[in-house]
């Protein structure tokens, strides 16, 4: 039988664990009360046969982020969570609006707990729900958009280590090389918001 308490969040944690070596990105866990979701993992080796485990990660209740350590061998709560992948509408102030395919009901979720920058007219996403209530986005490590503005390109130049300011068709600010020019369809890494290559 598997036993489980209700978080302060209103969340169902069961009472097995997880190591903290397992927390890949992505991840959602329960920790002194609160619930995190791992942005990124980094194994640092300290000196001879110990290492500690910092997680970058997302406070799923008040959105903050911050950095966290574990000594090797600590764990951490598992959470139980779904995901479904939906299409996405639009959105508004509040809200991020997305439809299922299956049922095609249409699902808000809170723009405070997502990451929606990257959020494109009826791409699909995968998105977490905890008590069937949405959580969290998970974004593809490579999106497309179309540069919307830029400055001029230099003809000839292929150099792609001197960069200029563009503006994608979502809004995002970032860097591009030089022989980028406006209506060029560019791949961006979303885990770092910068340019990756051309598409």
């Amino acid at each position: 039988m598997i036993l489980f308490r209700i978080s302060d969040f209103g969340i169902r944690i069961f009472n097995f664990m997880i190591s903290v070596t397992d927390l890949k990105r992505g991840t959602i866990f329960e920790d002194e009360g609160q619930i995190f979701q791992v942005l990124s993992y980094e194994h640092i080796k300290l000196g001879r046969g110990s290492a500690t485990i910092k997680v970058k990660v997302k406070n799923l209740k008040s959105g903050s982020t911050t950095e966290r350590g574990f000594i090797n061998g600590a764990k951490v709560n598992s959470v139980s969570v779904q995901r479904k992948e939906l299409q996405y509408l639009y959105k508004d102030s509040d809200f991020a609006y997305f439809m299922d395919p299956k049922t095609f009901e249409q699902i808000p979720a809170s723009l405070s707990r997502i990451e929606h920058a990257y959020l494109k007219d009826g791409g699909t996403f995968f998105v977490t729900f905890l008590d069937n209530q949405p959580l969290s986005l998970e974004l593809p490590p490579k999106m497309e958009f179309k540069v919307e503005e830029t400055g001029p390109s230099l003809r000839g130049n292929s150099a792609t280590n001197i960069y200029k300011d563009a503006i994608l068709e979502n809004g995002i600010k970032t860097k591009v090389p030089l022989f980028i020019t406006i209506g060029d369809v560019i791949r961006i890494d979303t885990r770092t918001g910068q340019y990756s290559e051309k598409a």
